[in-house]
């Protein structure tokens, strides 16, 4: 009766996380259904409730309107669901290296290998002069290659925190100088289809990017679960872990792999979209307030991101569609600046 009686607060606490974890899930599913809806119905060409609805389930009733159709099923879904994928890969990528690196800084877009991935796609555009598909696998190419040269740079009888994080920094500034450098050689054509490809755009949804990056979160969202087993243990301290048994640069190296690999086919589809990584985990942890590490909430918090900023791209300005990227960049800049000056006054980061 006194062990029940002790651990009846600890059994309260785990409830209250696991409901709060819940709620927090319902919520975003729900404002993800409503962003999602609204992308199919907004447009220049409005497009009815039940057209939307007509339209979705017309391979099955037969009943077919070509012009609505096409502006459904070949326009804004491809669109729509690319974004919702790649928004949870990018935040998956988030996510991973601030819990892994301990620093809500240590997101993709910070330590470079989103630049790697930039640098890549700018050299395969002005210098080996490709478009379309080779330009998205010379950025994925790039991206894996970047985060490698971080991990053996920052390599010191193992890996540390601090190291890839500095190190990744100073990669990323480099490979920016890099991207200055190809600029002044490149023809204004080139310059122009380089600068909207490192912006980041959902305007060129493809099919084919769909399948592939869907693929790919089939294959990284099982490996990342099997690998954040050994988290518990490294959360414990390096020598800690090491002592309870866990394989602690096998862990850390795997999660490395598979975050970038989220970063990397999510930016071979639609481009360094910035920010994403960056503010999704911290704003899924926010809303969880402490219950748990968040890695679901963050995926959802990462397609709700995309998908709303893609929705004001489109349609905050009568005249003009913007590339997704000036929107989540110009949110991501004012977020950091709260996180900083968070940080500042307080000492940490929440």
């Amino acid at each position: 009766m006194t062990l029940l009686l002790d651990t009846a607060p600890i059994v309260r606490t785990r409830a209250r996380a696991a409901r709060r974890r819940r709620i927090v899930a319902c919520g975003l599913l729900i404002a993800l259904a409503l962003a999602f809806s609204l992308s199919l119905y907004l447009g220049d060409f409005p497009v009815p409730v039940e057209g939307v609805v007509r339209s979705l389930f017309s391979p099955l009733t037969g009943l077919a309107d070509r012009g609505v159709d096409f502006i459904v099923l070949q326009v804004r879904l491809p669109r729509a669901v690319l974004a919702l994928l790649s928004g949870a890969s990018f935040a998956l990528a988030g996510i991973i290296f601030q819990t892994l690196l301990r620093n809500p800084l240590a997101s993709p877009d910070i330590i470079g290998i989103s630049h790697g991935a930039s640098a890549a796609a700018v050299f395969c555009i002005i210098v080996l002069g490709w478009s379309g598909l080779a330009v998205s696998l010379g950025a994925f190419a790039g991206a894996i290659l970047t985060a490698l040269a971080i991990y053996l740079l920052a390599w010191r009888d193992g890996v540390t925190a601090y190291r890839v994080v500095l190190i990744g920094i100073g990669m990323a500034a480099m490979l920016a100088a890099i991207i200055s450098y190809l600029f002044t050689r490149a023809r204004l054509t080139e310059v122009q289809q380089a600068m909207a490809w490192l912006v980041g755009s959902l305007n060129a949804a493809r099919p084919g990017d769909i399948i592939v990056l869907a693929s790919a979160l089939l294959v990284l969202v099982p490996a990342m679960a099997a690998l954040l087993r050994g988290l518990d243990a490294m959360e414990l301290g390096d020598d800690t872990a090491r002592a309870l048994g866990a394989s602690v640069e096998r862990t850390r190296l795997g999660l490395m792999l598979v975050g970038v690999g989220f970063a990397a086919f999510a930016t071979a589809a639609v481009g360094p979209v910035g920010f994403v990584a960056f503010v999704s985990g911290p704003l899924a942890r926010t809303l969880l307030k402490g219950a748990g590490r968040g890695f679901p909430q963050a995926a959802l918090v990462g397609a709700l991101v995309m998908l709303v900023s893609d929705l004001v791209a489109q349609h905050a300005l009568p005249t003009t569609q913007l590339p997704v990227g000036v929107v989540t960049g110009a949110c991501g800049a004012l977020f950091l600046l709260w996180l900083l000056t968070t940080t500042g006054r307080s000492g940490r980061v929440n």
